[in-house]
């Protein structure tokens, strides 16, 4: 905050207004003068007060004059308004009587067959939805992911797979997680796990923001990413590079996210082995396909 020109130039102790002006023709002090130091020290005189904070600025006078004028324009409109209406004849009401619709005899529309009828698939069984686990793989052994061993994830279980496992539970908490299915599988190179998330989406697009969510970290990992066709945003990422940990061996990485209706998709492929744009697409593609 700069202080004022007239401070600027101020001496260390202002005289009083009322002193007189120093002349030339005063006498020099005597020797018998006390020396500086043992003169009392001058108290210097209080700084300005500085607020620690920009405080709000004020309505001001021509706002609040502005503001009378509104309302006294309200009440007079209102006593105005009142009286015209007061004046003016009642306005007849229509009679209570109502001419008789007739009914269509027509045949209703016949129902939409479960094939057709999207809530009926995705309210069914989440887990017939899955990919189904390729010819010649075995499921991932129930002894080492228990957590996914019936193809169910509950909340706490979904959550533990997250690094804020706390932080985690309370967001989907408050996006409505409905429920998730889980399938998984290893082949000679590679391990493969899909997941479906269902929000109730009472209050908003969750099945959106967690597809966008899972999107935002994998560009933050450093991937290189393809549009999924036929999901509008959905997306696949293979890692740059891989992991690399003294004592094992590089550990290569990919996953895909997208969402349709009340749904979030999440692919997720490691291995040993590079992966290649093709196998991640085309799970992604053939999980959406069954959405």
């Amino acid at each position: 905050m700069e202080q004022p020109e007239e401070a600027a130039d101020a001496p260390d102790a202002p005289r009083p207004p009322d002193a007189p002006e120093p002349s030339s023709d005063a006498p020099e002090p005597s020797s018998d003068a006390p020396e500086p130091s043992d003169a009392p020290e001058a108290v210097p005189a209080p700084a300005a007060a500085v607020p620690d904070a920009p405080r709000g600025r004020r309505r001001g006078r021509t706002a609040a004059l502005i503001g009378a004028a509104l309302v006294l324009g309200l009440v007079a409109g209102t006593c105005a308004g009142y009286l015209v209406q007061a004046g003016r004849e009642p306005t007849p009401l229509p009679p209570l009587s109502q001419p008789v619709l007739e009914q269509d005899r027509g045949k209703a529309p016949a129902p939409l067959s479960a094939a057709r009828d999207r809530r009926v698939k995705t309210d069914g069984d989440l887990r017939e939805l899955l990919l189904d686990v390729p010819r010649g793989v075995d499921p991932v052994d129930p002894d080492e992911w228990p957590e996914g061993a019936d193809g169910w994830l509950d909340l706490a279980e979904y959550a533990n797979g997250f690094e804020e496992t706390g932080a985690a539970f309370g967001d989907f908490l408050r996006n409505e997680f409905r429920r998730a299915a889980v399938t998984a599988w290893d082949d000679e190179h590679h391990s493969v796990e899909i997941v479906l998330v269902q929000y109730r989406q009472e209050e908003y697009m969750a099945a959106s923001e967690a597809s966008s969510n899972g999107q935002y970290w994998a560009e933050e990992a450093g991937s290189e990413s393809w549009a999924i066709p036929g999901t509008g945003d959905g997306r696949a990422y293979v890692l740059d590079e891989p992991e690399t940990e003294p004592g094992y061996l590089p550990l290569y990485s990919a996953q895909a996210h997208a969402w349709r209706g009340d749904i979030a998709m999440e692919v997720w492929m490691y291995g040993s082995k590079p992966i290649k744009k093709k196998t991640i697409m085309g799970l992604a593609e053939r999980q959406m396909e069954r959405l």
